[in-house]
């Protein structure tokens, strides 16, 4: 069978590359087209996307706006491949602004949608439950919450597993550890995101906040497709930079700053301390005026999975170099360590051992070949 796979960031991208791995088991004559990124490169055996995620990754609403006309022509030039490569099936990863739109076109050709990563919906634009309930034949799920956040709207998901979790114990087990050498400063993780427009908001607090702690030596996660000019415009002069090993650095770290997002819950799982970062402006307007929209306690994944407050989140007009370098200072203690370490057990324990996108391949595919009968 022929999948069309959508994914729009870098996480998107290592996420569906296994589920390409899973799904090539499962159809020995699977053959796919794709927007997304090396990942899925590499898991196709060499298959270039039809856009590269690095020409998608727009953050908030102001960059958004300010490309409209390249969303315009990606819109069109997946809509034309849609049409060419006329797949048995349409696989959206997460980014549903765009995604739902491809999502809608796919409709008009009778092409059935799976959703794999469904949108967080219950934190923002739950009215989009329509829309999916319109166009997406079957949502897999990654979050073990989500079943029942969309039971409760009469909507069934099904929680295959979450995909990090193989991801980061896999890797784990198979690196070894960037832990400081003996005599070495032990390390504290900058991790300020997979796109640009997240890299100059919050960079530059976190350098800010390593600069005051001269017994930690600073490394940054670079991330994949970013040009190192930019970690060095937006504060990092001066501190190591480390590219294509996030989790490696997060592992040997005494502690972690975290930019919101999937290298939180990576972050979690190497059982590392972190301090998570989201400054999108800062004003404390916007904060004030966006705040009731958000419909959840807490914005962070390991919050979310644990259901209740393990690591802090500086958000917004929070996300100050004062206000973060106290809440540093509170897990660079033994109890403060310890207490989310203790979170951390609860949330794995959460999300369970289901192979995630072996999970999805195989439900994906009996499901395709159920309308073929």
């Amino acid at each position: 069978m022929r999948y069309f796979i959508s994914a729009g960031e870098a996480s998107g991208d290592l996420h569906a590359g296994e589920l390409i791995t899973q799904l090539r088991q499962c159809d020995a004559g699977a053959d796919f087209a794709f927007l997304g990124g090396d990942c899925m490169t590499a898991a196709t055996g060499g298959t270039a996307p039809v856009i590269h995620y690095r020409d998608m990754a727009y953050m908030g609403f102001s960059e958004v706006i300010r490309h409209l006309p390249d969303v315009g022509r990606n819109l069109r030039r997946a809509r034309e491949a849609l049409t060419d490569f006329r797949p048995d099936a349409l696989i959206l990863v997460d980014y549903p602004s765009f995604n739902l739109r491809l999502a809608k076109y796919a409709s008009t050709l009778g092409i059935p949608v799976y959703y794999y990563i469904s949108p967080k919906l219950w934190a923002w634009k739950a009215w989009r439950l329509k829309t999916i309930r319109r166009l997406v034949r079957r949502v897999y799920s990654i979050l073990p919450f989500e079943e029942d956040w969309f039971a409760r709207r009469g909507y069934t998901v099904e929680y295959v597993g979450n995909p990090s979790v193989e991801e980061v114990e896999r890797r784990i087990a198979s690196l070894v550890a960037s832990q400081p050498q003996s005599g070495d400063k032990p390390i504290l993780a900058l991790v300020p995101g997979s796109r640009a427009g997240e890299i100059r908001c919050n960079l530059p607090i976190m350098a800010e906040v390593a600069r005051r702690h001269p017994e930690l030596r600073p490394v940054i996660a670079a991330a994949p497709a970013i040009n190192p000019a930019l970690y060095e415009s937006c504060g990092g002069s001066g501190i190591e930079l480390v590219h294509a090993s996030t989790l490696e650095v997060m592992k040997g770290a005494t502690a972690a700053l975290v930019t919101s997002g999937t290298a939180t819950l990576e972050c979690a799982l190497c059982s590392t301390p972190q301090v998570v970062l989201y400054r999108s402006g800062g004003s404390r307007i916007l904060y004030k005026l966006f705040r009731p929209l958000i419909r959840v306690p807490w914005v962070s994944l390991p919050n979310l999975i644990a259901d209740r407050e393990v690591i802090p989140e500086m958000l917004m007009y929070r996300c100050t170099p004062d206000l973060v370098d106290a809440e540093l200072r509170a897990i660079l203690t033994p109890e403060g360590r310890d207490g989310q370490l203790d979170g951390y057990r609860e949330m794995r324990r959460r999300l369970g051992d289901r192979p995630a996108a072996a999970t999805a391949a195989r439900l994906l595919t009996a499901d395709l070949l159920s309308l073929r009968h």
